[in-house]
């Protein structure tokens, strides 16, 4: 009596909202070869298999009690210009829905509030890799409904590396990239920062206007990581291009131009890193590549591995930080109350940094797969179903953050998620934090006005938060 839409969960499952009695709205999960298939319409196909005619009526199926499902807020449009330039009134109208909420576009249930957010990401039955956990066949064809299919390289070098697996794989790998990226190491890069900072200072001083952005925030996070990694110098603007490339796939538009984009980038990025790590071989260096060249050699990770570490750090060392800057120097545009307090307390530059990224976050939506059945927020997921966290909502959630819309550069304690949470916290952390610190300490030093000289128009997308540029007056 009214089935609504088809949402396959993997071959030979699916999950359908099955009209009873109006608004009522119940979920039933079954498999096309089950006894109860045969009560339902022959409209109704999973995976390409027409189901026998009903031969009773819907009622017969034994339900759960009646169960209000939160519905999608009609301002919850994530691709258009009104949600890039501020997604608040979404966010805010999805915590307001009460539990996790289904987004058909893209076949997965939004998790918004701060306490279910923190549960999601913190329970290790859910995770990144559908592989973990689905058979290869059953990997293939969600690969297929994702638009993930038919990338060679992205899926051997992008789908595979440390961020998006899980388990044995992803801890082992995650604990060398962990020994290298230790807040001791990081500290050591404070005079290679403020070496490359004071010189994109005096480039721009005198200039009577700057885009932040590409002026400046733009060459400082990827020069950096690349410094780290054992990337020249000249070649880290390119590795910007590949990497941005690489990451707007994962947004919810990935239209065929962009999966072919991110699928050149990938290759082009491989042959790169193959010629590096061959010079590399042959001329060590004290860096981060010839460490993962030498833990190869000892047969602690796969070629392969080190490949995907390779691209992983470089991309993740450039989007994020870049876009956390911007909106953060914005921030500070709109609150001036809050940049005067920071000149008048240099020592706030640390809780205004994770204030930055508190309220702007760079990654604001992120995915799991539940692995087993389990219950979110009072809502029963199967396994299969993929849950998205949204951590650009959890942050502005005001039963977690006092005046949670208002930038406040002393906020403390200030326990937000941008990083993540969990097994997959992000490592690149203290390295981030460390540039934004060198950048604006710096920026204050040297400039006694800074002036927005227009407004900005921010990044579409569900999976990233930026400004496109930043036009500023320094004097």
């Amino acid at each position: 009596r009214g089935w609504r839409g088809q949402v396959p969960r993997q071959p030979g499952q699916v999950r359908k909202e099955a009209a009873v009695t109006s608004p009522t709205w119940v979920v039933v999960s079954l498999s096309p070869f089950s006894p109860i298939a045969a009560l339902l319409p022959t409209c109704v196909t999973v995976w390409g298999i027409p189901l026998a005619k009903a031969q009773a009526n819907l009622e017969a199926i034994p339900i759960a009690p009646e169960v209000a499902m939160p519905k999608l807020p009609d301002v919850f449009q994530p691709l258009s210009p009104a949600f890039a330039q501020n997604p608040y009134p979404a966010y805010a109208a999805l915590r307001d829905a009460g539990g996790p909420v289904y987004f058909p576009d893209f076949d997965i249930w939004l998790v918004s509030r701060f306490a279910d957010v923190t549960r999601v990401v913190q329970d290790k039955s859910l995770v990144r890799d559908a592989g973990y956990f689905m058979s290869v066949d059953e990997r293939a064809a969600q690969q297929k409904a994702e638009n993930f299919h038919d990338m060679p390289y992205h899926q051997r070098f992008v789908q595979t590396n440390m961020l998006e697996s899980d388990g044995e794989m992803h801890d082992r790998l995650r604990r060398f990239v962990f020994r290298e990226f230790t807040p001791a190491f990081v500290a050591r890069q404070r005079a290679m920062i403020e070496g490359f900072v004071d010189t994109l200072i005096a480039e721009v001083a005198d200039k009577p206007e700057v885009d932040f952005i590409e002026d400046f925030a733009a060459h400082i996070p990827g020069h950096v990581i690349g410094r780290v990694l054992g990337v020249p110098d000249e070649d880290c603007p390119q590795s910007r291009i590949w990497s941005e490339r690489v990451v707007s796939y994962f947004d919810i538009n990935r239209t065929p131009e962009k999966k072919a984009r991110a699928e050149a980038a990938v290759v082009e990025f491989h042959d790169y890193l193959v010629t590096l790590m061959a010079a590399r071989r042959r001329a060590p260096a004290a860096d981060v590549m010839t460490s993962l060249l030498t833990a190869h050699d000892a047969g602690q990770m796969s070629q392969d591995e080190v490949m995907a570490l390779c691209m992983l750090i470089l991309m993740a060392g450039h989007g994020s930080t870049i876009d956390v800057l911007g909106s953060g120097m914005h921030a500070l545009m709109r609150f001036p109350d809050q940049m005067q307090r920071l000149r008048a307390e240099p020592g706030l530059i640390h809780t205004g940094i994770q204030e930055m990224f508190r309220f702007e976050s760079p990654l604001p939506f992120f995915h799991r797969y539940v692995t087993e059945p389990c219950e979110i927020a009072g809502q029963h997921f199967d396994r299969g179903a993929r849950i998205g966290v949204l951590y650009g909502a959890a942050n502005r959630d005001p039963a977690a953050f006092d005046t949670p819309d208002r930038f406040d550069v002393g906020r403390s304690p200030n326990r937000h998620l941008a990083f993540g949470g969990g097994a997959h916290f992000c490592l690149g952390n203290h390295l981030a934090r460390l540039d934004m610190e060198v950048i604006f300490t710096r920026m204050m030093q040297r400039f006694a006005r800074i002036e927005l000289t227009e407004e900005p128009s921010y990044k579409s997308g569900l999976s990233v938060r930026g400004v496109k540029s930043l036009k500023l007056r320094l004097e």
